[in-house]
């Protein structure tokens, strides 16, 4: 049984999950990653894919792509690792109940998911003894979640069907 209003979508190339997730680690790479109060691609990335691909990207590709997030940032060395595999096991965890709500009403849904993976980093960050980052940390986890319509359009783009002109195909 298929979600209301979903549509029939093709198979994932998993090359493209690859690629998507190399540009979001990318984009988490260039100058800009390192400011305060903006979006995390990568954590857009994965739990998109933990959400519509759970069995292809789980918690351990969480992880690495955490690893390697604190490799680049020179973080302490496991922070984003940690948030990421709780924000992909969490997502995980919700994936069968968020699709079968509207994609506005998922952006809404996943806040909770974005907001706890940066409070965890947040808590290992100031544990570690690093001085609090400032309040615009506050603006990342909206950010995130206003990103999640976009990521649905371009993610889900390759898998859509074309308008189907044989009038003979039930499909």
């Amino acid at each position: 049984m298929m979600p209301r209003g979903s549509e029939l979508l093709l198979p994932v190339n998993p090359l493209f999950i690859w690629f998507s997730l190399t540009v979001a680690l990318v984009l988490n790479i260039l100058p800009w990653g390192r400011w305060a109060g903006l979006p995390d691609f990568v954590a857009v990335a994965l739990v998109f894919w933990n959400v519509h691909q759970p069995r292809r990207v789980g918690v351990g590709v969480a992880f690495v792509l955490g690893l390697l997030i604190d490799v680049h940032q020179g973080a302490l060395l496991g922070q984003h690792a940690l948030a990421y595999t709780l924000l992909s096991f969490f997502a995980i965890t919700v994936h069968r109940r968020l699709l079968w709500f509207t994609v506005p009403s998922q952006a809404v849904q996943i806040v909770p998911l974005f907001v706890a993976a940066h409070t965890v980093s947040l808590v290992v960050r100031m544990i570690a003894g690093a001085g609090f980052p400032g309040w615009t940390l506050v603006l990342a986890p909206l950010g995130e979640s206003m990103l999640w319509p976009l990521a649905s359009l371009l993610l889900l783009a390759p898998q859509r069907r074309a308008p189907d002109r044989d009038k003979n195909r039930p499909l």
